[in-house]
């Protein structure tokens, strides 16, 4: 029987074969960059209001290309890679723009690494030099001296993106003392400008031009601070995905049929997710650009300065994850400032339960009274697909809430219900499935790994995401879970999100997570709830502790059918283990059980809750 594969109901549009570069920075007439005035703004900083225009973010960016080919320590050549360890900041669009007109690889790292997992990274990846903020300068000389580098040879491999942003016209700031002796971003900017950049045209559009790694160690994205090392835990070496120009240009155009439509002169995005992840590099650095629209680039998730960045640069759209919804749903700072302009948030990276869209939605409607109505749409996508594959359409809102949207043009979709994932059995209209991709956003392959490779990607071109999918009557899809993290109840499939979603509309959880803990006695796995309170000074004895989790497995079983019952426990932690895109690191919460529960049957739990 033939496969029942699905498509689009958006027309498929034209992908161009160039490099990055050249799609963001055609030839066109005078006095424009891509169609748009030369003179607008194209990156800001929100903390000191600097601003690149779109001729003055081109201008830089063949700058430091010129830069990276001739400095006598750097002499760049085409296929080099160069390695990003920075927060968000102004350099970031000028790195990564620069590197790729000088025909280079940018490998992007989370800002929070490690020396030890920093120098995985680079060796893996193949880096040669690293751009990096003041404040990762020491991460790196140590991960030099762990690869055993010479000091002199490692300082010729750095350039600092330095606080100071008088390269940009912006204020000037005292050189932190580590930086001294080291190459600039400025020093690189001042040499040259290049005439014209690598052109990577037809076939060479299928060449890598970025590595994001996935299935990332242990990082929280409000912060770095690891649990207790008897709870650390991994999802096993990070895997260098291979994205290639062709596929940024796919994902830019095919995402543009079903994003809401930005307006040079009015719309503003704020750019406060991780460049160093696919999903804040692309959506962020590339998209908007391709829109005309100027992005407000802060540093790090801080709920104070989000707020005040909206009010102060009048923002209609943020790019946010579940975690920063949780946040709105709560903090004061959403009514001391002025959040009225906000008409569109846009979540990605990890699942979004419908009852916090419509809390977040209630509360921000309410702040632009007569301005409209505000949408928080959901999308998805993966690092290996570039990332986005399915955007939920800004008039289906609430009317979908809940929903991934639909399947983005020239891409192809199909759902699976074999457990093996070999794509043997499809599944029917409403039924679960995992979720396969193919398109020309799929990545080329993980680097240094033709097995996991292999093993994500079917010979006819099908990307496997491990995701549990069901597709509705209308085209419309809805991400249940991980193929890997359901939790099987003497039989039933109990989705964590679907009660991870539940737990949050809790008032006294301001976050929480479930996993499967195995039972011998029950001979099955059983739900285990992790959750933060809301207020955590009011859960501080072991009483106090002890009712609030009596009583959150009872409002749960009051609200869910039997074999979702919290069996396993419900435990209060400081915090949710999550990656920087928001993901929930449940092989966190896993190694954490197997400590607390050490030498007792978690079915016991259950007993004493029933006595």
């Amino acid at each position: 029987m033939a496969p029942k594969i699905y498509t689009s109901p958006v027309a498929a549009v034209p992908i161009a074969s160039s490099s990055v570069f050249t799609h963001l920075f055609p030839p066109g007439p005078p006095n424009t960059i891509a169609a748009f005035p030369a003179d607008t703004p194209a990156f800001i900083d929100a903390e000191s209001g600097t601003t690149l225009t779109r001729i003055h973010t081109k201008q830089l960016a063949l700058s430091l290309a010129y830069g990276l080919k001739h400095h006598p320590d750097i002499r760049a050549r085409r296929g080099d890679v160069v390695l990003v360890f920075s927060h968000n900041s102004l350099s970031w669009p000028v790195v990564l723009f620069g590197s790729v007109a000088a025909g280079l690889r940018c490998t992007l790292s989370n800002s929070a690494y490690t020396p030890n997992e920093l120098a995985f990274q680079y060796a893996d990846s193949g880096a040669r030099l690293v751009f990096t903020s003041e404040e990762g300068i020491p991460t790196v000389l140590a991960m030099f001296a762990q690869l055993r580098i010479p000091l002199d040879d490692a300082r010729r491999r750095i350039v600092v993106l330095e606080a100071a942003l008088e390269w940009a016209g912006g204020p000037s700031m005292p050189r932190v003392a580590a930086a001294r002796g080291l190459k600039t971003l400025a020093n690189l900017l001042a040499m040259g400008v290049l005439e014209h950049e690598e052109r990577f045209d037809g076939p060479d559009t299928h060449e890598t031009v970025y590595l994001c790694y996935s299935s990332g160690m242990y990082r929280v994205f409000f912060g770095s601070s690891p649990p207790n090392p008897a709870w650390k835990g991994t999802t096993g070496k990070p895997k260098g995905v291979e994205t290639t120009h062709n596929n940024i240009i796919a994902v830019l155009e095919i995402v543009k049929t079903t994003f809401p439509t930005l307006t040079i002169g009015h719309d503003s995005v704020l750019g406060v997710l991780p460049f160093y992840h696919v999903y804040g590099a692309v959506k962020l650095i590339h998209f908007p650009w391709t829109c005309g629209t100027p992005v407000v680039i802060q540093a790090r998730f801080d709920p104070e300065k989000f707020c005040a960045s909206i009010e102060r640069y009048k923002i209609t759209v943020a790019l946010i994850v579940p975690p920063i919804l949780v946040v709105l749903a709560r903090h004061p700072a959403v009514e001391k400032y002025d959040v009225s302009s906000l008409s569109s948030l846009f979540s990605g990276a990890a699942p979004l339960g419908p009852a916090l869209v419509k809390q977040v939605t209630e509360r921000l409607q309410l702040r632009r009274a007569g301005k409209g109505e505000v949408a928080i749409l959901q999308g998805y996508g993966l690092t290996e697909t570039s990332p986005t594959t399915h955007l939920l359409p800004f008039p289906d809102a609430l009317r979908k809430v809940g929903s991934i949207g639909i399947l983005l043009p020239n891409l192809e979709a199909r759902l699976l219900v074999d457990g093996e994932g070999n794509g043997d059995i499809d599944a029917t209209e409403g039924e679960a499935g995992e979720l396969w991709i193919r398109g020309p956003s799929v990545m080329k392959g993980y680097l240094n790994n033709p097995t996991a490779t292999k093993d994500s990607i079917t010979p006819d071109g099908w990307f496997k995401t491990g995701d549990i999918a069901v597709r509705d009557a209308e085209g419309y899809y809805y991400i249940v879970d991980r193929r890997k993290e359901l939790i099987k109840y003497k039989g039933f499939q109990v989705p964590p999100a679907e009660l991870e979603g539940l737990l949050l509309t809790h008032p006294d959880i301001a976050d929480a997570a479930v996993i499967g803990v195995d039972s011998v006695k029950e001979a099955t796995e059983l739900p285990r709830a992790y959750v933060v309170h809301a207020r955590p000074g009011e859960v501080k004895t072991d009483a106090a502790k002890g009712a609030f989790q009596q009583a959150i497995r009872k409002w749960t079983q009051e609200r869910v059918a039997r074999h979702k019952f919290l069996r396993g426990g419900v435990v209060i932690i400081d915090a949710i283990p999550k990656s920087a895109a928001g993901k929930i690191l449940r092989r966190e919460l896993r190694e954490r059980a197997k400590v607390e529960l050490s030498g007792r049957d978690p079915g016991d739990e259950d007993v004493k809750a029933k006595l």
